[in-house]
């Protein structure tokens, strides 16, 4: 009896220390369970916070598409205004060029008148002396060529007067330009010439002038007065 109760102590002890160790072992089992769930659910979290959304990124094709909308709209805005921007310099050349021509036809115009006013700004009043020449042309032809003599020297000292005032005159005259036209027995010019009459004379070429009834003037080159012509007929 006494060598029974040692051995039931025995296994009495080594049950109670297998007891605790299993029993410690299953305190262990929940923490180690508890650790890992939370981490995979922390793990879990952080990849879903940086897994971004779908639906914020706009798919790549869509977004080209319109950035190539976009530019082709400017392009042909741009181009729509270059267009407009040419024509619009094209006008305005060929304005500046019609007006740079017309100004230049207005100088030239104005510089004729201007020179012309300068060469016949006198055609009138030289239109005017003309009479005046005529009449003392007709003085000196009207007195008798016999009677110029020193018996009458009154009357020669008159027409050396009269000839000498009309040779200033013609002298004036030409100075200023004013030429006279004595046309006898040259070809009929309708351009200087007005033809009073026609009459047949022997040996003169028809068309050619056999009288001069009144001489012509003209005023530098620019036909002042006609010569009053007779002109041989053919």
């Amino acid at each position: 009896m006494a060598s029974i109760v040692p051995v039931v102590l025995r296994f009495s002890r080594v049950t109670i220390d297998n007891l605790y160790q299993i029993n410690k072992s299953l305190n262990r089992l929940p923490c180690t369970s508890y650790a890992f769930s939370w981490q995979r659910q922390h793990f879990g979290t952080i990849t879903e916070e940086k897994k971004p959304d779908a639906t914020d990124i706009p798919p790549v094709s869509e977004a080209t598409t319109e950035n190539e909308k976009k530019l082709k709209t400017e392009l042909e805005l741009i181009n729509k205004e270059l267009a407009e921007l040419k024509e619009t310099k094209e006008t305005l050349e060929d304005k500046y060029k019609r007006a740079l021509a017309e100004g230049e036809n207005i100088r030239v115009r104005l510089t004729k008148q201007i020179n012309d006013a300068k060469l016949f700004g006198i055609q009138g009043f030289c239109k005017d002396l003309l009479d005046v020449a005529d009449v003392l042309g007709k003085a000196t032809e009207s007195v008798p060529k016999d009677e110029i003599t020193d018996r009458n020297p009154h009357l020669k000292t008159l027409y050396e007067g009269l000839v000498m005032t009309e040779a200033q005159l013609h002298k004036v005259f030409k100075k200023h330009g004013l030429v006279s036209l004595n046309p006898v027995n040259e070809k009929f010019d309708p351009n200087e010439h007005e033809a009073l009459f026609q009459q047949e004379v022997e040996g003169k070429k028809p068309g050619t002038i056999v009288v001069v009834s009144k001489i012509g003037y003209k005023l530098h080159e620019r036909i002042v007065r006609p010569a009053l012509v007779g002109v041989a007929k053919g």
